[in-house]
């Protein structure tokens, strides 16, 4: 497979606080890679670190074989990397449509891509986004990540604190664009979801990569010891 992000040995701090020591990882083309580890491991910061919003103290970050290290975060946007983050983000006063136009790029990916996987932003499209529920804003968040025609697209805990129903809504969405070929790279806690969906799986422990392999590799003792289950 042809690597799509690398990241090589990635030194990150928060002043004199070191928050990743050594992370190596990568995603190839069309995989599926699964970041895990408990809260404070240092999962958001790797993805921040990717997406370039956190300078490197050391390690580099290559991406579709271009050294981004020194990039700002919206030429690596630009570049192809889709980013849905922790908590949503969306914007609270625009409409649903407008969330979507906002982050538009030219590609396969349009609002009627969008609205195809995610019928409810269709119905909700004039509604502002401070209205919808949060299955509906981590539909939009999704959707509005979809429309800057990303080749990677880094979901942040996605399903975290949504009820059962829209878990299985948006697992449904996130499994068809795997197999339609999109890189992914996700973080989620819910390891009997994540774990038949992923091809590799990352686990960090106070920001260094302490097992990474084939999620059928990833034995009871190591959930035990560093998933906490």
């Amino acid at each position: 497979m042809t690597a799509l992000l690398q990241l090589e040995d990635l030194h990150v701090f928060y002043g004199a606080s070191q928050a990743l020591d050594g992370v190596t990882l990568q995603v190839d083309e069309g995989q599926a890679v699964a970041l895990m580890g408990r809260n404070g491991m240092g999962k958001t910061t790797t993805i921040s670190a990717a997406c370039r919003m956190l300078p490197l103290r050391k390690g580099r970050v290559i991406f579709a074989g271009q050294d981004i290290s020194n990039w700002p975060s919206f030429r690596a946007a630009r570049l192809g990397i889709g980013l849905v983050p922790e908590g949503r983000r969306c914007f609270p006063n625009l409409t649903v449509r407008e969330n979507l136009i906002a982050a538009a790029r030219p590609g396969r990916w349009d609002m009627a891509q969008v609205q195809r996987l995610f019928p409810r932003l269709r119905e909700r499209a004039d509604q502002y986004a401070v209205s919808l529920s949060g299955g509906e804003q981590q539909m939009l968040a999704i959707g509005r990540a979809l429309m800057t025609n990303p080749r990677l697209l880094i979901l942040d805990e996605a399903t975290e604190g949504l009820a059962p129903v829209i878990r299985r809504e948006i697992w449904a969405a996130i499994t068809r664009l795997r197999g339609d070929g999109l890189s992914i790279l996700l973080v989620d806690k819910t390891l009997s979801e994540i774990l038949p969906f992923a091809d590799a799986s990352v686990i960090l422990d106070r920001g260094h990569v302490i097992w990474q392999g084939a999620p059928d590799g990833l034995t009871a003792d190591l959930q035990h010891r560093y998933l906490g289950v």
